[in-house]
């Protein structure tokens, strides 16, 4: 088994922005593009060597995620309600 924390994923071509400032893990050497990726990245792949800032910085991180995930599948949701009765009532008035 290959650590992936030393061997990042030689198939996943990575690209930074030539005017984004490159967030460079120190334990991989893997590029992120802002601070918050790279703050996930840390927490998911690094884990157990976290310290306490950079632990909150995951947690903070994870909730802001989160939360744009929960905003994401509620308006997915509204857009498929939306659309099931746009069918409905075009049917309704067709038939």
């Amino acid at each position: 088994m290959t650590d992936r924390a030393s061997d990042p994923d030689p198939d996943v071509d990575i690209h930074v922005p030539a005017d984004a400032t490159a967030h460079v893990c120190e334990r991989c050497g893997r590029p992120f593009a802002g601070a918050g990726r790279l703050a996930l990245h840390r927490g998911l792949e690094h884990g157990e060597e976290l310290s306490a800032g950079e632990r909150e910085a995951f947690d903070d991180a994870r909730e802001d995620e989160e939360a744009a995930l929960r905003r994401f599948r509620l308006l997915a949701l509204a857009a498929l309600v939306a659309l099931y009765f746009g069918f409905l009532l075009t049917y309704a008035v067709v038939t």
